[in-house]
C-alpha cells in the first residue's frame, strides 16, 4: 500500500527528520489561506500516488497568492499523467502547500526489501533529485549499498559511514545518523517495504531536510498497524482490484483482452506468458486462491468483466488445495448469474478434475474445454471476436 508524501512526511516528522512546513489544501481557497500562513514563496504539489510529478506539471514554485489560486485550479478535479501512470493518469484531490527550500545540493536516500539477501537494504547517492532507476541503469557505480543487519538493527557507524560515502562532514555527519535512524524505525515499526527521501536536501545554510519523502507498506500486514491503513487513499488505487480484495482475490488490471482467472500466482504469470506467445495479450492477472468456492469463483468473473476491453475469458485451474468441482460448478453459476454472452475457455487439471470435466460438459453451456495450458491460451486467443482481434 502506497501513501501521500504529506502523509509520510508527517511520519518522518514524528521520527525527528526534518521536513518543511507545509500544510493540505482540498481547495484553492485553502491552498491560499497555507500560503498566507507559510510566507511565500511556497511550493504546490499535487498529491497522488505515482513518480514524475514535477516533469509532468505537478509541481510549481509559486510566488504570489494569485498563482497558487491558478495552480490549484488547474490541478484539483483532474488526472496528473506521469510516466509512472498509464494513460488516464491519477486524480488529483489534495495538495501539499509547502515552505520553499534553499537547495545546496540534492542526496538520495531510500530504505527498500532485499528479497535476495531477506535483509533491510540502504541504497544512496550523491545525485538525489533523479529517478533512481534511471540512476541505477546509468551511473551504477554511483549508488552506495548498505545492508541491516536484523539481529543488530541500525548501528551508529552504519550511518556515519554512509555520511561519509556522500561527502557530509560536521554536523552533517550527526543530522544524518538523526535522519537515517527515522528513516529505519518507519521501516521497521511500521512493516514498511520502502522509504525513499529524494531528495534529500542539503540547504544553503548546510543543514539537512527531506523534501521529498514515499513510502509502500506491506498489505499482508495493515492488520496490525491501523494507524498506517488509515492513510489508505482508495481514490488513488483500481476499483477492480478493491473489489477483487474484499473476496480475497489478488488481482491486477492489465492491457489486452483475455481475462483472466487462474489459481496461483505461478501458474497465472505462465498462462500470461502462453497467451503472448500464442499472440494475445492478458486483461488481467487474477488469482483466485487455495479453496476456491463456487461464489468465489463468480466473484472473479465480476471482477474480470468489470474490465470492458475483455472479449474472452480464460479459467486454467490447477487443483490441489482446490477442487476442480468447485471451480467448475462456480463456472456454471457465473455463466448463468451474469448471463454471458463471451467465449469462456476452461482448463482444469489436478484434485477432482474428471468430477469437474463432467460438470462443464453436462451444464449444457457453450463453455470450450482445453486439455493444456498451451492448448488453453492458444484457444482463448483464437476465441476472440473477429473485431477484438
Amino acid at each position: 500500500m502506497d501513501i501521500h508524501e504529506h502523509q509520510a512526511k508527517d511520519i518522518l516528522k514524528r521520527l525527528n527528520v526534518p521536513v518543511p512546513g507545509g500544510g493540505i489544501a482540498f481547495a484553492p481557497e485553502q491552498a491560499m489561506h497555507e500560503a498566507r500562513k507559510l510566507g511565500l514563496p511556497v511550493v504546490v504539489k499535487a498529491q497522488v500516488h505515482a513518480g514524475g510529478r514535477g516533469a509532468a506539471g505537478g509541481v510549481k514554485l509559486c510566488k504570489t497568492e494569485a498563482e497558487v489560486n491558478a495552480f490549484a485550479l488547474s490541478l484539483l478535479g483532474r488526472n496528473l499523467v506521469t510516466k509512472q501512470t498509464d494513460a488516464t493518469g491519477k486524480p488529483v484531490h489534495r495538495l501539499l502547500v509547502e515552505q520553499a527550500t534553499d537547495i545546496g545540493q540534492e542526496l538520495y536516500l531510500g530504505l527498500v526489501l532485499d528479497r535476495k539477501s531477506e535483509r533491510i537494504m540502504i541504497v544512496a547517492s550523491r545525485e538525489g533529485g533523479v529517478e533512481i532507476e534511471d540512476l541505477a541503469e546509468e551511473q551504477p557505480d554511483a549508488l552506495v549499498r548498505m545492508v541491516i543487519d536484523p539481529a543488530t538493527g541500525l548501528v551508529p557507524f552504519q550511518s556515519r559511514e554512509l555520511a561519509f560515502k556522500l561527502g557530509l562532514s560536521g554536523t552533517q555527519v550527526a543530522q544524518f545518523g538523526t535522519v537515517m535512524q527515522g528513516c529505519y524505525r518507519a521501516f521497521r515499526d511500521l512493516d514498511a517495504t520502502m522509504v525513499e527521501i529524494n531528495p534529500l536536501v542539503i540547504t544553503g545554510a548546510g543543514d539537512l531536510i527531506a523534501l521529498d519523502a514515499k513510502m509502500s507498506f506491506d498489505t499482508n500486514a495493515l492488520f496490525r498497524r491501523p494507524e498506517v491503513a488509515a492513510l489508505r487513499d482508495p481514490g488513488q488505487e483500481d476499483p477492480r482490484e478493491d473489489a477483487a480484495a474484499e473476496h480475497g482475490l489478488s488481482y491486477v488490471g492489465l492491457d489486452g483482452d483475455i481475462g483472466c482467472i487462474i489459481n496461483g500466482a505461478g501458474l497465472a504469470m505462465a498462462t500470461m506468458d502462453m497467451i503472448q506467445l500464442a499472440g494475445g495479450e492478458p486483461a488481467n492477472f487474477l488469482d483466485i486462491g487455495g479453496g476456491a468456492s463456487p461464489e468465489r469463483v463468480v466473484a472473479a468473473f465480476r471482477t474480470v468483466l468489470t474490465d470492458p476491453k475483455v472479449s474472452v475469458v480464460l479459467v486454467n485451474i490447477f487443483a490441489g488445495i482446490n477442487r476442480c468441482d468447485w471451480v467448475a460448478a462456480g463456472v456454471v453459476q457465473a455463466y448463468r448469474e451474469l448471463d454471458l454472452s463471451l467465449p469462456v475457455v476452461v482448463r482444469l487439471s489436478g484434485t477432482n478434475v474428471e468430477a469437474g470435466r463432467r460438470i462443464i460438459e453436462d451444464s449444457g453451456l457453450p463453455l470450450i474445454s482445453a486439455e493444456t495450458l498451451a492448448d488453453a491460451a492458444s484457444t482463448a486467443v483464437n476465441a476472440r471476436p473477429r473485431m477484438a482481434a
